[in-house]
């Protein structure tokens, strides 16, 4: 099938934690004859959220995929995790989807963790709906929630549908503004048309008209039309809103109640309709249009079963045994949550995944030439860290295979040795993604770890210049050991480092034994009296003696470390510890509590200002310790409806009063 005709489109849906997103996902593919039954996200029946974590956890700690046909059309569904610790596995279903489905609760104060995926989806022009869902609850406002979303949308939102309501303000199903026609819901039922009732004529008009006035923005003639009282067809409207919506003009709000079922198969039946099709989201993203080309979405490793990877065909055809970026394709399946199919093909448009693609990773772009390239998020820099150790040092080549694993599976978590404190580091966008990971990486390795706070990586200085002698003697069978050194040692502006010298004259300490007495110096100041590094030190080497036949480099390196460990102690020295340039953003109004936070962790306020871009949002700037940015990123969060963010670089090093260095 080529780009051109094919039907195949996929939807993702996304949004916080808990808005229902699972659940809605379950109703999609019960409504589409997808699956037999409508599992429950409370009884862990459902077909996504099948993994172990997810069951656990009552969260979706990974993509759902499924495959399916709806109405004759071929269709695959992404259900991505609500956690924005997760947030770039939704980038990246994001990134392959026709159409995006943004669903949010029907509470105006946490319309702003949407925040961070409208910013996303109007960046990259990626075409979306909002669905309004859990209106089943009491006090559940479609007004107030769609003006709350639309101050932080860059696109103007458009009611496609408004409530209807019995006396006592319960909802009890919809009006649609494009047809005019009213349906009554009922839990778990099929909606049922009925006659649009007479107190709501006034309202359903209004809505109407704004939604045309919309529209209107973007169509000269159908402005003319509004202004001469001109009432324009459906077939216009509905065309209006196609292409509007494809070209991510605006963004169609939809309501309803997962929970119950209702709305479900009006939103399905307006993704079918609306939706751009494979060859227009390829145009938009600029792929190439000839040949087999596919992209790589989402990687998983699958046990015995290996490498797996979940691939969107943007044209031709991808077959066992095609070859793509130089690995031959095998075990080309199609998905419906945990359950696949082999297929042994996919054509453009569909979503299926490919075994052992060894050397592809998420966000390639596949051809048979292997040398397309295509745009693709980076991950977010990471907020959270843990120190990891072995139980046996021969386990650590193991580790290092598995954490491979991990960062392709994952590529916003991190790993790194640290070369300061010897710690290998995992890192990542918080804790709960990276517990995630080390069940993962348990399963993967069978490895037992132990995790840790990493460790800060002090350092000490001095305060004060001392000029110190040192011998080093040493006499046993056969030839000794000599050396003598005076050494001057001063302290360094900070930040300058480690400086070396000598005046020595007259041959008291012959020139090749010189460098032996600075690696001597250079290995004390690796961990000196409390055990740090020591740093900003100047050494010069004034004086000394040596022995025609004992003296050695050995000799004069242990007398040099000699002499520092006498010297340091007397230079009066201090413990620094690390100070990170701190940005921190929050939406405005978290912002205060920013700032209290900054304050409360022994942090320096340089400033705030608006983040740009982001309506509502402020960036913090700080200057804040480094063992008090450990955590940071759990309490900011916990003030900011868990959207919080932050960025940080090291700035410079800084005294410890003696207060906090008793802390330490």
């Amino acid at each position: 099938m080529t780009t051109e005709n094919s039907r195949a489109r996929v939807a993702a849906l996304v949004g916080p934690y808990s808005s229902g997103k699972t659940t809605l996902f379950e109703d999609i593919l019960f409504a589409a004859g997808a699956i037999p039954r409508r599992g429950s996200v409370k009884d862990g029946t459902t077909t996504g959220d099948a993994s172990p974590e997810a069951r656990a956890r009552s969260m979706s700690t990974e993509i759902n995929v499924a495959s399916f046909d709806y109405l004759g059309d071929p269709w695959t569904v992404i259900d991505c995790p609500g956690s924005v610790e997760l947030i770039h596995d939704a980038q990246c279903a994001m990134m392959v989807a026709d159409v995006v489905v943004v669903v949010c609760d029907p509470k105006p104060d946490r319309a702003v963790t949407l925040s961070p995926l409208l910013r996303f989806l109007d960046d990259r022009d990626i075409p979306h709906f909002i669905y309004i869902n859990k209106m089943d609850q009491e006090e559940a406002s479609v007004r107030a929630t769609f003006e709350a979303v639309q101050a932080i949308s860059s696109r103007p939102l458009v009611m496609r549908e408004i409530p209807i309501r019995d006396g006592d303000g319960q909802l009890t199903g919809m009006v649609d503004l494009v047809s005019e026609r009213a349906w009554r819901w009922e839990p778990h039922k099929r909606s049922e048309m009925i006659t649009l009732p007479k107190d709501l004529e006034d309202s359903e008009g209004e809505a109407r008209n704004a939604m045309l006035e919309s529209l209107a923005d973007f169509d000269d003639d159908l402005m003319v039309e509004l202004l001469e009282d001109v009432v324009p067809s459906t077939d216009e409207v509905y065309e209006n809103l196609v292409r509007d919506l494809r070209q991510d003009l605006i963004v169609p709000v939809f309501f309803g109640s997962a929970e119950n079922q209702n709305g479900v198969r009006r939103l399905m039946k307006a993704l079918r309709h609306d939706a751009p099709f494979v060859a227009d989201t390829a145009a938009r993203l600029g792929l190439p249009d000839a040949g087999s080309v596919a992209q790589v979405f989402s990687t998983r490793h699958a046990g015995k079963a290996g490498k797996m990877s979940y691939v969107r065909v943007w044209s031709g055809e991808v077959a066992d045994g095609d070859t793509l970026n130089g690995d031959r394709v095998a075990s080309v399946r199609q998905h419906v949550g945990a359950k696949s199919t082999l297929t042994g093909r996919g054509g453009a448009g569909e979503v299926i995944s490919l075994g052992r693609m060894g050397s592809v990773n998420t966000g390639d772009l596949l051809t048979a030439e292997g040398s397309a390239t295509a745009d693709w998020p980076a991950p977010p820099a990471p907020m959270y860290a843990l120190a990891l150790q072995t139980e046996h040092q021969a386990d650590e080549v193991r580790l290092s295979a598995a954490l491979t694993r991990l960062v392709e599976t994952d590529p916003s978590i991190h790993t790194q040795h640290n070369t300061e404190t010897g710690e290998l580091l995992l890192a990542g966008q918080g804790a709960i993604q990276l517990q995630i990971a080390l069940q993962h990486l348990g399963a993967d390795s069978g490895l037992k770890l132990t995790q840790t706070t990493p460790t800060v990586p002090f350092k000490e200085t001095i305060t004060r210049s001392v000029t110190q002698k040192a011998r080093h003697k040493k006499q046993s069978g056969g030839h000794g050991e000599f050396a003598d050194v005076e050494l001057e040692i001063r302290p360094l502006q900070r930040g300058e480092g480690f400086a070396f010298d000598d005046r020595i004259v007259g041959g008291a300490v012959p020139k090749q034994y010189i460098p032996a007495v600075e690696k001597g110096v250079r290995a004390y100041l690796e961990k000196g009296p409390n055990g740090f590094p020591v740093v900003d030190v100047a050494v010069t080497l004034v004086d000394g003696s040596h022995h025609n036949v004992d003296s050695s480099d050995q000799a004069f390196q242990r007398a040099a470390i000699k002499a520092m460990g006498e010297a340091i102690p007397q230079c009066k020295p201090i413990l620094l510890e690390p100070i990170q340039k701190a940005t921190l953003s929050v939406p405005s109004e978290f912002t205060p509590k920013v700032q209290r936070i900054v304050s409360g962790r022994r942090g320096q306020l340089l400033g705030y200002d608006t983040k740009q871009g982001w309506a509502g949002w402020d960036e913090v700037q700080a200057l804040i310790p480094q063992s008090e940015m450990m955590d940071i990123i759990t309490e900011l969060r916990s003030v900011s409806l868990g959207i919080g963010t932050h960025v940080s670089e090291f700035d410079h090093l800084q005294q410890v009063s003696a207060k906090d260095a008793a802390i330490k």
